[in-house]
């Protein structure tokens, strides 16, 4: 099998881009950079070092090269989707587009989701480009006959990530710090919620099963795991991990996307939902397919790595402020209502 990965170092791809290459497939990423420090020595993987968004200088460097798969990591406006396309018709024998999950109906009117769930996100300008290059694709296959595959992940994590519902530019970490100080951790909503964490070996195992599979031509599909958690068991797992009880501190959505518009996108288009997801499709396309890795077990070798790494410690202090911030406000608040002589 020879497959072509546009990115494929990411944390969604990375695992796919290894799991390709130990069943000995011809693997080949495109991509800015060289070989990342996530890729073991010893895997058979060939670069083309390029910028995917220079079409001229792609298609003159794939001019003589034909592929059983290409699978891009990194579309996310459809005048990108349009791109590959142009790039692609007649050089794959499949296109496999990764989408997100977070195209799914927001407000959704039934909590289980199905590839059949209507695609709608008002709140998230990130997910209405998805589908939008979804549609892009669609309109090629059933035109032209464009091979494509449309997978969505939801929400995806590896070693080198910790996820978490609520965090600042520079990542998750300074929501793990203030666990270990014993800080108040922001929670929207009343953390009982449900939501759904894929650990990308976990993915890579559905991923994988598609590329190849003629059955899976013109279809979607979402790949996660079964295992839904509310948000106060996915902190208490953290807790757990860390060896500390975290200090959780609920505030409602409507009240943190006030002080912090930034986050209404990833709140009201995502996180603030309850996502099950329906995974028969994508067992019934690769069987056998299932996440085996609890999130409890997971993020355990997650935090492993972070604990050991002091130069992946990425503070944030911005959001720390903000953090305090939203806390005072609603401190100040419930004073104020429950002895109103004091204000």
């Amino acid at each position: 099998m020879k497959i072509l990965f546009i990115g494929g170092t990411g944390t969604i791809s990375t695992e796919a881009t290894k799991r390709c290459a130990s069943l000995g497939w011809d693997v080949t990423l495109l991509n800015r950079g060289r070989q990342s420090e996530r890729l073991p020595d010893g895997l058979k993987i060939n670069f083309i070092q390029a910028d995917v968004n220079d079409e001229a200088g792609v298609a003159s460097q794939i001019k003589n090269l034909t592929f059983d798969a290409v699978a891009n990591f990194i579309n996310f406006v459809p005048e990108q989707a349009e791109r590959d396309v142009r790039l692609f018709s007649g050089r794959t024998n499949q296109y496999i587009f990764v989408s997100s999950a977070s195209v799914y109906q927001k407000p959704l009117s039934n909590y289980k989701i199905t590839e059949g769930t209507p695609l709608s996100n008002p709140y998230w300008e990130y997910s209405r480009n998805k589908i939008a290059c979804e549609e892009v694709f669609m309109k090629a296959y059933r035109e032209n006959g464009f091979p494509v595959t449309i997978v969505r992940p939801s929400h995806t994590y590896d070693i080198y990530s910790t996820p978490v519902g609520l965090h600042g530019a520079n990542g998750s970490w300074q929501v793990v710090k203030r666990m270990l100080e014993g800080k108040k951790i922001l929670v929207h909503g009343d953390g009982n919620s449900l939501w759904t964490m894929t650990h990308s070996r976990d993915f890579a195992k559905g991923f994988v099963g598609l590329v190849g599979n003629v059955r899976a031509l013109g279809e979607a599909f979402h790949i996660t795991s079964d295992e839904s958690l509310t948000w106060n068991q996915i902190y208490k797992a953290y807790g757990n991990a860390l060896g500390v009880e975290p200090k959780l501190y609920h505030a409602a959505t409507d009240f943190i996307c006030a002080f912090g518009p930034e986050f209404s996108g990833g709140l009201y288009g995502d996180k603030a939902n309850t996502v099950v997801f329906d995974n028969s499709k994508i067992k019934a396309h690769v069987p056998g397919y299932r996440a085996d890795i609890r999130f409890d077990i997971g993020i355990r070798e997650s935090l492993k790595y972070f604990l050991g790494r002091p130069d992946k410690q990425k503070e944030d202090p911005a959001f720390d402020q903000f953090t305090e911030s939203v806390i005072k406000k609603l401190e100040e608040a419930k004073k104020s209502f429950l002895n109103p002589s004091s204000v």
